[in-house]
């Protein structure tokens, strides 16, 4: 061991230590995508990420990390926006009921969330459309491990 750093998940202390120490271990190189690019990763799958970050951030203590989120559409509108239709898959009908909260409004704040950091994201405006279906199979999906480049045989 080289160094040891005593980091707090609750305040953050001692993260910075961190980064700058790693940061001095990182050879200089040249840049490999361009600049403003956020990701290597598909848009349609880091749209469907961030609505993911936004169910685990808001219903973290209630949902179990059984889910996941599927960009079904994506189109480019004549006004410069995007229309994006997810579904959000969960195992069991009580987590569907979770997700969607009381008259939907927890559904609304994610699709709400998610819908800001995108059109932040992309810089332009974002019609996101979400629906919440039950799948107790959802995890044994191929195309679902294929959308992000894994190969998993069931």
């Amino acid at each position: 061991f080289e160094h040891t750093f005593m980091i707090s998940a609750l305040s953050g202390d001692g993260v910075d230590d961190l980064r700058q120490a790693l940061a001095k271990l990182v050879p200089a190189g040249p840049f490999l995508y361009p600049e403003d690019q956020m990701s290597d990763a598909p848009m349609r799958h880091l749209a469907a990420e961030i609505t993911r970050e936004k169910i685990y951030s808001h219903l973290h203590q209630e949902l179990p990390y059984q889910s996941t989120v599927e960009t079904d559409s994506w189109t480019d509108r004549k006004d410069k926006s995007i229309r994006i239709e997810q579904t959000i898959f969960v195992e069991r009908d009580s987590q569907r009921s979770i997700v969607l909260g009381k008259g939907g409004q927890t559904l609304k704040w994610i699709g709400q969330a998610a819908r800001e950091e995108l059109g932040e994201m992309m810089d332009r405006k974002v019609h996101l459309f979400l629906t919440v279906k039950t799948d107790e199979r959802w995890a044994e999906r191929r195309d679902l491990y294929g959308q992000v480049g894994l190969d998993f045989d069931v």
